[in-house]
Order: C-alpha cells, then structure tokens, then sequence
C-alpha cells in the first residue's frame, strides 16, 4: 500500500504540471499577457501538491506503528499485562507481531491469535486510510492549484518561494540532526563518567570493559583505561597515512602536470573508483590478501607477525585514502593560476623545479587541508579496522602485532542485546564522544589552515 500511495502522488503531481500548464498555455493563446511562463505555473501545481502530501505520508509512516501499538494494546483483555516488567510486555507485543506476519512457533494461545488477527485488520485499515488520505489531500491541492491559474499570477515566485522553503527546511533539519547527535552523545558520555571516573578513563592502561552477571562472579570487575584503543587507531592511522600521503601526492602531481592528456583522462577516473569501493570489499581485501601476505614474507625473514594487523588494516585503509588525497592536492593544483607556471618556465627553470618551487608551495594550503580531512576519515574508519586489525587492546606501537581501535570496540560493545545502563554499554558512547571530538578538531584545524595561508592570486 505505500507503494500505491506514492505511485498514486506521483501521478498527481504529474497531472497537475501538465493541467496548469495547458491551462496557461490556453490563456497566452487566447491573446492575454501572462506574467510568467507557462512551464512555472506547471511547476506551481506540481510543488503544490507534491510537497505537503509527501510531508503527510512521512508523518503518517512515522506515527502509524505507534498508532496501531496503541489499538492492539488497547483491544487485549484486562490484566494481561498485569505482574510483568516492561521487558516481558515487549516480548508478548512481538510474539503477537510474529503470529501476525506467519511465524508461528508451537501452538500459540488463542487470544495471541485473535490478536495477531486484530492487528492484521487495524494494518489494512491503517494502509487503506493512507491511500486515501493521499487521494483526498491531492485532489484538493490539485483544485486549489487549478484555480490559481491567471494573467496575474505569479508562478514563478510561488514556486521559488516553495524551492526556497525546502532548501531553509533541509538545512534546518542538518542543523538540528547534528545537534541531536551531540546532545545524545554528550547524555549517555556523562552517564558513564558518573560510574566510571573521568581519569580512569581518559589515562587507564587496561582495557576489558566486561562487568559482573552475577555478585559472586570474579574476573568481571571491569577496566575501562582507553589509552590502549587510542594508541591502536594512531597506529593503525599513522601506518594509512604513511601509504596513502606519498602515493597521492605523486600522483596528483604526475596527473597535473607530467602526465599525457590521455593518459590523464584515462587514469584519473580509474583512481576515483577506488573512492566508490565499499569499505567492506577493502575489508575483505586486507583479510585474504594483505594480511596472508604479510604472514608469508615475514615467515620468510624469521619474523612473528599476527593473524590480525595493523600493518595489514592500515596499508590497505591507505589505498582506501589515496583516490581522496590525490584529487584534493590535484584540485589544489589546478587552482594555481597559470600564469604562475609560464612565468616559472619563462625564466628558465625546468618543469619539475616550478612543481617544487611554484606550484606546490602555492597548492600547500589545499593539500594540508584535504591530508588533514584524510586523517580523520582514517581515524573513523570502521569496516576495515573490525575485519583486519583485531579486538584486544594492547599498549603497543607495533605495527605487525594486533591492535585495535575506537570504532573496533565500538561495534563490540553494541552488537546484540545491549542495555543502556551499565558501564559496559555507556563506555562504547564516551569512546564515540571522543572519537566525534577528535575529528572535529581535526576538520577546525584544516579549515584554518586553508583560510589562513591561501593565497588568492589576480
């Protein structure tokens, strides 16, 4: 049914184009003057119905599984509910669900089953209900926009009014997202620091955040020292950096300036693939390539080398970074004026020396911010990092021993069923929070060197 609903608002939308602007079209032909063309009173009609019944769906989306909660809640028999935790409450509501959707395991009490079917019918009422909400509502706009249609009219500021209104929407809802995942990081951080001190935290040497199930249960106390997890992604980073930097570097320059032009249009769009890759096919590259090759040579050499590295997860979050590195120093390049580099030529100096001499200490603001941004892109870094580097936290700077990282532990900590109030669970959002920090300062940092050392040239 949501499918029909929004094939049936694209229809409407496009209806209503296609009748205002005939209709405008009819009103030019018959000798009067409009004041805008015939193609924005058409885009007019289309905005007009377009944009609040897409808001009416989304809102509907979102609060109808609330809604027909509320229903099934309220049609099961008194007392249901009665003696039990809200965690055994959320279990019968699910069972019901499952019955409703034809998982049925064993033989289920009849009045789970004349739930299950209750909350069948109030689903179709409620799909039902939405089409036709969406066919009422835009055969009114439609109407409404209809009528709109005159000499007088101005289509084209209405409908740039409208354009304006998503766009101010659109960046408010940026705004107010961000500022959402700061307080609700800032939230579950101070509630960890409430259980676990601040200091122990921030300069601890031992990381096992494990708690005891039991009073009784030894070796479950619990250490939350995250020096170790910040050690393993400076390391894992460093190794990244030292492969991609130099490679995307060198080939920024090459491509802007040594380089054929067809050997330049053929090269850089394969070099940009790599920044389409997903990262879990980089992943899976480091496990069964990088990292057995790795093992392999240092076998040869008599060195020990772990299964999981960060040799491994840092080399191949290298070749992840370089596409990234390179096309910011080639942007940064390309901006130099060329005038730049005739004169160079024209005073007698070779072309490598007006790269090193002219053009790259021109381009340095650009390419320090673009190899900054590539830091903190390494630093949260997470497919790679949980596939190749490993999961035990170790104060090492090793780079063939297994580390692991920020957003390792991360995903650690929060896979399965975790609740949210036990330090075990709220240390995965204080590592999270200075993760968030740590980027931030980065991506401040970048930004004022670009702004403080570019140079703008006439």
């Amino acid at each position: 049914m949501v499918l029909s609903a929004f094939l049936l608002l694209l229809g409407a939308t496009l209806l209503a184009y296609f009748l205002n602007r005939k209709a405008a079209i009819s009103i030019r032909a018959g000798g009067t003057q409009l004041h805008s063309l015939e193609s924005f009173h058409g885009l007019f009609a289309a905005l007009s119905v377009l944009v609040p019944v897409l808001a009416g769906i989304l809102i509907w989306l979102v609060l109808r599984g609330s809604a027909v909660d509320w229903f099934l809640l309220q049609s099961l028999p008194e007392g249901t509910f009665d003696g039990l935790d809200s965690g055994a409450s959320q279990l019968i509501v699910a069972e019901i669900k499952s019955i409703a959707g034809g998982r049925v395991f064993g033989t289920p009490d009849p009045w789970k089953t004349e739930a299950a079917e209750r909350l069948l019918r109030y689903n179709e009422i409620a799909d039902w209900a939405m089409v036709a909400l969406v066919a009422i509502s835009a055969a009114v706009l439609l109407w409404f926009a209809r009528s709109t249609v005159g000499a007088q009219f101005r289509a084209r500021q209405s409908a740039e009014r409208i354009v304006l209104g998503l766009m101010m929407f659109c960046a408010t809802a940026a705004i107010f997202v961000t500022i959402g995942i700061v307080f609700a990081l800032t939230f579950e951080t101070i509630k960890f620091f409430q259980i676990v001190p601040f200091t122990e935290f921030l300069f601890g040497t031992s990381w096992e955040p494990q708690i005891p199930i039991r009073e009784d249960q030894v070796a479950a106390e619990g250490a939350f020292g995250a020096v170790p997890v910040f050690l393993g992604t400076i390391v894992i980073s460093t190794v990244a950096l030292l492969v991609a930097v130099p490679v995307g570097l060198m080939s920024a320059i090459y491509l802007n300036e040594f380089a054929p032009h067809r050997l330049r249009s053929a090269v850089k769009p394969v070099l940009e693939i790599l920044a389409g890759v997903p990262t879990v096919v980089y992943g899976f590259f480091a496990v069964l390539t990088v990292a057995p090759a790795i093992r392999q040579f240092a076998a040869t050499i008599g060195v020990d080398v772990a299964p999981n590295t960060a040799l491994a997860a840092g080399s191949v979050m290298g070749v992840m970074l370089i596409p990234f590195i390179s096309s910011f120093a080639d942007d940064a390049l390309s901006a130099v004026p060329r005038s730049l580099r005739d004169g160079a030529l024209a005073l007698g100096a070779t072309r490598g020396e007006m790269m090193l001499n002219v053009l790259f200490p021109a381009a340095i603001p650009g390419i320090v911010g673009g190899v900054l941004l590539a830091v903190s892109r390494a630093i949260g870094e997470t497919m790679i990092v949980v596939m190749a580097a490993g999961l035990i936290a170790k104060m090492t700077i090793n780079p063939l021993d297994s580390v692991t990282a920020v957003t390792v532990q991360i995903v650690t900590l929060l896979i399965g069923d975790t609740s949210f109030d036990n330090p075990k669970t709220l240390s995965a959002f204080a590592l999270g929070m200075m993760l968030f920090l740590a980027t931030l300062f980065i991506n401040i940092f970048a930004l004022r060197i670009v702004r403080k050392y570019r140079e703008i040239y006439d």
